[in-house]
Formats: C-alpha cells, sequence, structure tokens
C-alpha cells in the first residue's frame, strides 16, 4: 500500500494534499515557476552575446585586408627591445612617476599615530 501523501509545511488543515512522488517531503511554498525566469535570462544573455560578437566582426573587418590602400606607408617594423621597452618598461616608469609624486605631494596628516581617548589605551 503507497504512503499517504502529506500536507505542505504551514498548510492549513483543510487545504488539498499534494503528492510529489517522495514520501515524506514537503511541498515547496509558494508559486511555482517552470522554466520561465531562467529562459528569459538565457535569451538574454544569449542575444548579447551574439550582438557584441557580430559588432566584434564587423569592426575587425578591415584589420583582415591583404591589399594595402592608396598613399599607404606603414613604416618599418619594431625590434623586440622597442616592443618590451613601449608597451612594459613605459608603463611601470609611468605609474612610478605618478605613484611618488601623489607619495611626495601628499599633505595630508592621516599618517599619523591618533592620540589616545581619554580612559582607553592607545593602540600599538
Amino acid at each position: 500500500m503507497p504512503p499517504e501523501p502529506r500536507r505542505a509545511s504551514g498548510a492549513l488543515p483543510d487545504a488539498p494534499i499534494a503528492s510529489y512522488g517522495h514520501p515524506g517531503r514537503a511541498a515547496p511554498p509558494g508559486v511555482r515557476y517552470f522554466c520561465t525566469v531562467d529562459n528569459k535570462n538565457a535569451l538574454r544573455a544569449g542575444a548579447l552575446v551574439a550582438g557584441t560578437t557580430l559588432m566584434m566582426l564587423l569592426m575587425t573587418s578591415p584589420a583582415l585586408a591583404l591589399t594595402r590602400d592608396d598613399g599607404d606607408d606603414p613604416g618599418h617594423g619594431l625590434s623586440v627591445i622597442d616592443t618590451l621597452g613601449l608597451y612594459v618598461v613605459a608603463p611601470i616608469a609611468l605609474f612610478a612617476v605618478i605613484a611618488g609624486l601623489v607619495m611626495v605631494l601628499d599633505k595630508s596628516s592621516d599618517r599619523a599615530p591618533k592620540a589616545a581617548k581619554p580612559g582607553k589605551p592607545a593602540k600599538a
């Protein structure tokens, strides 16, 4: 003989009894939606990814051109030392200069040790 279905937790005594196929399992409270919220978010995310990918492909199409335009004069390429200096050393040096200027020209006094409040010991 199958077990008797149980009432949902918090249900009124005259509420209908629901069976979920698992003996001893309480019914979920509130209204239950089936795949509506997840599908909407998945559709929104998919449209965003597809649109972004399409825009990137459309914007990079000139980079894939094999023929040169009239008046195009690219010049000579960069050596390994030039590339490292331009894209590694220069940003690190610029960051160090800006950080040094901020530290030297900072006039705030909040780095000084705080005075102890009356009745409390000073922090070390």
